[in-house]
């Protein structure tokens, strides 16, 4: 059985509610956080699969559409690809927050996926977040779970806190 990384997106990936953008609705709104590329290079170039599960709930709520989202995603993939990285797949839940989906974070249904189809042994896996959802998820799914905060909530109850996904793959690379 296969390795893999789950990263949420939002926080984790790209910035969101900064100076430069609020929600990111279309590509030229995605900005890479500082060190991400690397950081996926890193895993990249370990035997780690890398995936991207995400909740994108505004396109049930209206905000954008599958097509813009998969223009973000297609964007965002190939940034990383130019830059050395590779991501697997990117997982998306688009329902409306509280539909009760078994796919959206904190449940655990895009990990399961995901790992069932690329016959990934979830207890050798991590789920880095941002957000208790993100936390929660991984732990449900049965994967060593990674906080990135600079300030870190102890209700969260991560295995790991780093401050920046650099610092994340730097340890996972190093003690695999």
């Amino acid at each position: 059985m296969k390795k893999a990384i789950f990263l949420d997106r939002d926080g984790v990936i790209n910035e969101v509610k900064t100076e430069r953008v609020n929600f990111v609705n279309h590509p030229s709104q995605f900005y890479f956080l500082e060190g991400v590329t690397e950081a996926i290079n890193n895993f990249s170039h370990s035997d780690f699969l890398l995936f991207v599960v995400t909740n994108q709930g505004g396109v049930g709520l209206g905000y954008l559409s599958h097509e813009e989202l998969h223009s973000i995603h297609d964007y965002m993939v190939n940034e990383i690809k130019n830059a050395g990285g590779i991501i697997q797949e990117v997982s998306c839940c688009v329902h409306k927050p509280n539909e009760g989906c078994s796919c959206r974070k904190p449940e655990a249904g895009m990990l399961l996926d995901l790992a069932s189809k690329y016959d990934v042994d979830l207890s050798h896996s991590y789920m880095i977040g941002d957000r208790d959802v993100d936390i929660e998820a991984g732990r449900k799914a049965g994967c060593t779970t990674i906080l990135l905060s600079d300030s870190p909530s102890p209700s969260y109850n991560a295995n790991y806190i780093f401050p920046n996904l650099l610092k994340a793959s730097e340890y996972i690379v190093n003690n695999k």
